[in-house]
């Protein structure tokens, strides 16, 4: 068996290479190919599809979360891999060699996996509401080994206004600890800090070409690090597109009756089980529920004249999109190119809930990329983050309260397929073995074992 490490770079398209010389040698080694993603294109979804080689339709992750309607919640960002359906490319691998082992550093659904080694993020959470960086790894006992020799995983740099390359070092320093301790066949490492300033600028701003050195950097670090013991493949989950603006669909629905919000200490609070109709909204993809069947085709009606909807997509285009799966919502949205879908259901900003001016990924209803922004209409936010931070040391109840509530600060984002290849995301590998013109996201769990048993 050949050993491979491969490089989730998130955010990163064939475009980009000629801009990436780190990544751009490792290409001229084997080869780089547009790769085709999976609907939606967001992080969770595709992952699960290049580790099963299946379609949201098989492996059941609809988008990074959806409606659990057993419990009538919205969950977003779940970590246990028993959520994810389908054999995966170590399982696979190891009824082909049982000696095959593989390594998951920061990929998602990296809990209570059957892979030999994972390491993922997993805040502390005292019952005093505080929120304190840690990570969970399997086996156990490796948490204390990596943390004893890189210290605690920089949490606040790894999302929210703070993101930025400081955790994907520290990701990138770990996945060199396990690689050199444990020497695994598969090796999965995710380094997402390109995806920050794409999503806060979109992809035309200059400032993005700091945020393309800076990772080049990180990943071909780590490819030299590894590459006399494997074969190094990188690629990406999608390509951002700029946006011009944001679609509150739940605000729409909310207009015409179907959703439901209970009041609580004065702020309002979506009440799914209590509503006829509401949007999960997931970067440029939207999964509306609909409680009566009786209601969908007023719902669909309603969704396909409002600004800002690109395409509603009922049993036959979810089906003809692979999206035809019980956790999917009864209607899927797709925004226009250059828009996308908040979770936004409150009228007066006010009445929002007290989660919706903090990072807060778990109790947000929907995906917030706002969150990677400091309110700008603060007039003195360091110092109102040192106050926060103040109250933190003492031992106070404290509200991280710096994100704002217009979502048309947000200039990238992504969810659908690129309308141009070299847009999309990205499959290399150091091996000419594997090479090809275009590449599926499903068949790339197949690419990685070819490379292995080569």
């Amino acid at each position: 068996m050949r050993r491979v490490v491969v490089l989730d770079v998130v955010g990163l398209t064939p475009r980009m290479l000629e801009r990436a010389p780190g990544l751009e040698a490792l290409a001229r080694e084997g080869f780089a190919a547009p790769m085709d993603p999976v609907v939606p294109a967001v992080t969770s979804t595709v992952q699960a599809s290049l580790l099963t080689g299946l379609p949201p339709s098989g492996h059941g992750v609809v988008a990074n979360g959806w409606y659990f309607r057993e419990l009538a919640e919205v969950l977003f960002w779940r970590q246990s891999n028993r959520l994810v359906a389908g054999e995966k490319v170590w399982e696979a691998g190891r009824a082909r060699d049982p000696s095959f082992t593989c390594a998951k550093v920061f990929w998602w659904f990296n809990m209570h996996s059957t892979a030999d080694f994972s390491v993922t993020v997993r805040p502390a959470y005292p019952a005093d509401g505080r929120k304190i960086p840690d990570i969970y790894t399997q086996p156990a006992g490796l948490r204390e080994e990596v943390t004893g020799r890189l210290g605690p995983f920089p949490l606040f740099q790894f999302w929210g206004p703070g993101a930025g390359i400081v955790s994907s070092r520290w990701i990138a320093a770990c996945a060199k600890l396990v690689f050199d301790r444990h020497l695994p066949t598969l090796t999965l490492v995710y380094l997402p800090h390109l995806d920050y300033d794409l999503q806060r600028f979109g992809p035309e701003d200059r400032r993005v070409g700091a945020a393309l050195a800076a990772i080049d950097g990180v990943a071909a670090d780590l490819a030299r690090h590894v590459r006399d013991r494997a074969e190094v493949v990188v690629l990406s989950e999608y390509g951002i597109r700029p946006v011009s603006g944001p679609v509150h669909v739940n605000r729409v629905l909310r207009d015409a009756g179907f959703l439901a919000v209970h009041v609580q200490l004065g702020k309002e609070y979506l009440d799914p089980g209590a509503s006829r109709a509401f949007a999960v909204s997931d970067h440029q993809v939207a999964h509306v529920y609909v409680r009566d069947p009786r209601d969908v085709a007023a719902v669909a009606e309603l969704l396909r004249g409002t600004p800002g909807v690109g395409e509603v997509l009922g049993e036959d285009g979810k089906e003809a999109h692979r999206l035809d799966h019980p956790r999917s919502g009864e209607l899927v949205l797709f925004a226009a190119p250059d828009r996308w879908f908040t979770y936004y259901y409150w009228k007066e900003d006010g009445l929002a809930p007290d989660f919706a001016r903090t990072v807060d990924i778990h109790r947000k209803p929907g995906y917030d990329p706002v969150e990677l922004h400091v309110d700008p209409a603060l007039a003195f936010p360091r110092l109102r983050i040192a106050r926060r931070l103040a109250q933190k040391a003492l031992g106070f109840r404290y509200l991280m309260d710096v994100i704002s509530l217009d979502a048309s600060i947000v200039k990238g984002s992504h969810g659908l397929r690129p309308t141009e290849p070299l847009d999309g995301p990205v499959f290399l590998s150091t091996s000419k073995k594997i090479r090809s013109d275009r590449v599926d996201a499903i068949d790339v769990k197949d690419l990685l074992l070819e490379l292995v048993f080569s």
